[in-house]
């Protein structure tokens, strides 16, 4: 689901955005990242996607800056996903979430992710965190 048209790179007065696409087949999540990333100063929700197929064509379309992707979602998996966003969008930070653990740290890097997050954790700090860290350029 394209949220908007794609935002200029920069507002009226000059400052740069982060464009965020977050892809998680739960509704409500998927608000309140939107919530989240809104809160975040100098990040953008360019989009949301319920399910991998939907995430790859929109991250093709929409090139986004930093992909937030569900480790487990039903028709093609957060891995997968990644992975394939990775290379319809090669310049994107992606980043795994999940509500449970996860230990394959070996895994999140051989499908193109960064990094992996637990959603209990997610928020403006964690956000800034995750681009500070792992983004192609400071927010």
């Amino acid at each position: 689901m394209l949220l908007t048209s794609p935002p200029p790179t920069r507002d009226p007065s000059g400052r740069s955005f982060v464009g965020v696409l977050t892809v998680d087949d739960q509704a409500i999540f998927r608000s309140v990242a939107r919530d989240v990333i809104d809160a975040t100063p100098g990040f953008e929700p360019l989009g949301e996607a319920a399910s991998g197929p939907e995430a790859v064509e929109l991250a093709a379309e929409l090139r986004p800056d930093l992909v937030l992707v569900d480790v487990r979602m039903p028709e093609m998996d957060g891995l997968e996903c990644a992975a394939r966003i990775h290379s319809a969008a090669p310049d994107a930070t992606i980043v795994l979430l999940s509500t449970e653990e996860y230990e394959g740290t070996r895994s999140v890097r051989s499908c193109g992710a960064s990094a992996f997050l637990r959603k209990q954790a997610f928020g403006p700090v964690a956000l800034r965190a995750l681009w500070a860290d792992h983004g192609r350029r400071s927010a």
